[in-house]
C-alpha cells in the first residue's frame, strides 16, 4: 500500500538508529497493574540503568529503544534491557499490510490473535481512539477473509457514508480521504460483512514524525490509542527469560 512518505521516512530513520545501536532516550512505563501501579503509571519515565522494586502481584511493562519487557514482582529489576533483534523492531515497517501476517500470540489461551502488521494501519475490528501519523494517506485494515467483503464507512458528524470493497484475502485498503477526510477528533462508524456489531473510531493526529520507540509509545499513551500501543509492545518484546531480577 502507499504510505505518507514523511511518516515512513521519519519512523524508518528512528528505528534504523535503534537497530544500529543508537543512543537511547529513556525508559518509560507502558503498562502496569498490581499494588505498585500508582507508582508506575503508563507514560512514567524511569532513569536508565536504575532499578525497579516490585511487590507480589505487580506487573510493569517497560519500553526503551531496545524493546519492551514485562517485570513481575516480587523482586528488584534493572531497567536496562538486552538488545532486541533488529528484525523484530524492523517488522513495524517491513510488514506494510500487503501480505497476510499474524502477529501477537494471545498469552495464556493457546490461540493466535490476528492483528495489523503495522501500528499505523487502522484496525476496522476494534472500537476506540486511533492515532495517525499524518492524515493525508492512511490505510484501513480488516481481518483476513476468504470471500469478497464489503464495509461501509460513515462519518458520525453528518452521516455521510462511503462503501469499501475488499477482494478475497485482501486486508488493506486505502482510506477514502478525498471523500471522508480525517482530522483530530473526527469520528467514524464501520459496519459490514462479518461484523457482529459496528465499530466506532475516533481519530487523534500525532504529526508526521514520532521520534523512536519511546516517543511513539508516549504519544500513543497520551492520546489513548490502546490497541496500537498493545501491538507496539508485543512487536518489540524482549523475551522475559533474558532478564533476571537485579541483585
Amino acid at each position: 500500500m502507499s504510505w505518507t512518505s514523511k511518516t515512513l521516512a521519519g519512523f524508518a530513520a528512528a528505528l534504523a538508529l535503534v537497530s544500529a545501536g543508537g543512543a537511547l532516550a529513556e525508559t518509560i512505563v507502558v503498562k502496569s497493574s498490581g499494588p505498585s501501579a500508582r507508582s508506575y503509571p503508563p507514560g512514567k519515565s524511569i532513569p536508565d540503568n536504575s532499578k525497579v522494586s516490585l511487590k507480589t502481584g505487580d506487573s510493569v511493562t517497560i519500553l526503551d529503544g531496545r524493546g519492551t519487557r514485562v517485570l513481575k514482582g516480587p523482586g528488584i529489576f534493572a531497567t536496562t534491557a538486552s538488545t532486541a533483534a533488529p528484525s523484530t523492531i524492523g517488522a513495524l515497517l517491513r510488514n506494510t499490510g500487503t501480505r497476510q501476517v499474524r502477529t501477537g500470540a494471545v498469552r495464556g489461551t493457546g490461540s493466535e490473535a490476528v492483528r495489523p502488521p503495522n501500528v499505523w494501519l487502522i484496525d476496522s475490528s476494534k472500537s476506540g481512539t486511533v492515532c495517525v501519523a499524518g492524515t493525508e494517506t492512511v490505510s484501513l485494515w480488516a481481518p483476513p477473509h476468504e470471500e469478497a467483503a464489503s464495509l461501509t464507512l460513515t462519518r458520525l458528524s453528518d452521516g455521510k457514508s462511503i462503501p469499501i470493497a475488499l477482494r478475497p484475502g485482501q486486508s488493506v485498503k486505502a482510506w477514502p480521504t478525498a471523500d471522508l477526510p480525517i482530522a483530530s477528533g473526527s469520528q467514524f462508524r464501520i459496519s459490514g460483512d462479518g461484523m457482529a456489531n459496528p465499530v466506532t473510531l475516533r481519530f487523534a493526529e500525532l504529526g508526521p514524525n514520532p521520534q523512536g520507540l519511546e516517543g511513539t509509545a508516549a504519544a500513543l499513551i497520551k492520546a489513548g490509542c490502546t490497541a496500537q500501543l498493545d501491538l507496539l509492545i508485543e512487536t518489540v518484546a524482549v523475551p522475559s527469560d533474558e532478564e533476571p531480577p537485579a541483585g
